[in-house]
């Protein structure tokens, strides 16, 4: 059985909760709760961890799915070497900025779900898992294989070449006999 690769699953959970934290601080602060001040962190920290978790890690095996408009953000955190390629500081990092929403009910879901996040980060850390950056890919030109000289010119099907009908200059040689006698009785 092939292995688990835990960053992709932590990325797309950390990605959901930072936007679940995001609107869960726009309500608080549109609201003015109690508190509405943890709101206002929750938006920051909502942006901050949507930023952060956009750019998708490569894959170890198989073909790697860049987001759409990734690499910009992927050469941001590229920028910051070990701060945002190690598992085990983004693990602390979410749990440390998930704590604050805890203290308002408006971002409690997103500080759960960004809590789970971080614990998925953290085991993904503990396998050995780090974030690489998906490089834009070169594409090959290949040039056709010498035995092939032409493409076919006909449709398909197409018979065998010993079926073709031969051209002949000579109409009474191409011409085709009809086994049925060809008369007008009229």
């Amino acid at each position: 059985m092939g292995k688990i690769e835990w960053a992709m699953w932590a990325n797309e959970q950390a990605l959901a909760s930072g936007l679940i934290l995001l609107t869960g601080g726009i309500v608080g602060v549109a609201g003015q709760f109690r508190g509405w001040q943890f709101a206002a962190y929750a938006v920051a920290a909502g942006v901050f961890v949507c930023l952060l978790e956009y750019p998708r890690s490569k894959r170890s095996k198989g073909t790697s799915m860049e987001r759409t408009g990734q690499h910009c953000f992927t050469v941001v955190v590229k920028a910051f070497g070990p701060l945002t390629r190690n598992y085990y500081v983004r693990a602390f990092l979410l749990a440390a900025i998930c704590v604050p929403g805890g203290f308002m009910l408006a971002t409690v879901l997103g500080c759960v779900c960004l809590g789970i996040a971080s614990l998925i980060y953290l085991s993904a850390a503990i396998h050995g898992e780090h974030w690489e950056p998906i490089l834009p890919r070169q594409k090959e030109v290949r040039k056709p294989a010498e035995s092939m000289k032409n493409p076919p010119q006909n449709p398909p099907p197409r018979p065998p070449p010993e079926t073709h009908r031969k051209r002949v200059d000579d109409l009474d040689g191409a011409a085709y006999d009809n086994p049925f006698s060809v008369t007008d009785n009229e």
